[in-house]
């Protein structure tokens, strides 16, 4: 949110390390570099504007995470319950109820990656690219993980396409993995220097600006081949895809 909301790139680690420090040491004083303080500074006045900013409107269909007592009215239900108080099931609210938001969330997760897999799916049908796109956890002969696409199709290999949509970079990194091991998968048995598949990465959301060492990761080993919604005009001719261009 300090990055997207005040252009300062925060790093994981440097988050990481800070939350450490003062849980470690809450009472030294943090010894900070001209850069830590404008990252630190940064930091603060984005917490305290979302404090201040509170829950949206509700729009009477759904019910938003931040609908609560402490975080409802933004900096008046936060000065209101600092001087009365709260029980404390009413701040664990979500934990109390068993998670039911973070429980939400999990069950619709394959959903969420959707808008950008029927992205995919349109360009190739738009080129006339004939592909064979894969279930979850489907068993695909050659790959003990399937890719999400396979074009032409999972007996003839030749270019193969991960998609991933999501504002965490814990479901970043892990996807960044599949991708490396695909792209090691491409290099078995082929001659010295070449694939025997093509490897293409689709990728959307806040989770994978997190770690840049993540993407570097992913260029690697897709040779450059990650594209983005804003790029995915550009899949089929920039890639392998254009050789099964029929229209």
């Amino acid at each position: 949110m300090t990055k997207q909301r005040k252009g300062i790139a925060v790093t994981q680690g440097f988050a990481r390390n800070l939350d450490r420090d003062v849980r470690m040491q809450p009472l030294k004083p943090l010894r900070c570099s001209t850069l830590k303080r404008g990252r630190l500074n940064a930091m603060l006045e984005v917490a305290f504007d979302l404090l201040e900013e509170g829950c949206p409107p509700p729009n009477g269909i759904t019910i938003h995470r931040l609908q609560k007592a402490d975080t409802a009215g933004g900096l008046e239900s936060i000065k209101s319950l600092a001087s009365i108080g709260a029980p404390y099931a009413m701040l664990l609210y979500e934990r109390f109820l068993g998670r039911p938001f973070a429980g939400h969330r999990d069950s619709v997760s394959q959903l969420v990656g959707d808008p950008l897999e029927l992205a995919i799916e349109e360009e190739l049908t738009k080129a006339g690219i004939s592909y064979r796109k894969t279930k979850r956890a489907e068993k695909v002969p050659g790959f003990d993980q399937a890719p999400d696409f396979i074009v032409p199709d999972e007996f003839n290999p030749q270019v193969v396409i991960e998609a991933k949509l999501t504002e965490d970079d814990g479901p970043a990194r892990d996807k960044v993995t599949r991708i490396q091991h695909l792209g090691q998968l491409s290099l078995m048995g082929a001659p010295a220097g070449q694939q025997k598949y093509q490897v293409i990465a689709c990728i959307a959301g806040r989770g994978f600006g997190v770690r840049r060492e993540d993407m570097k990761k992913m260029l690697l080993a897709t040779r450059g081949k990650v594209f983005t919604l804003k790029t995915l005009d550009r899949l089929v001719e920039c890639s392998d895809l254009a050789k099964f261009k029929t229209k």
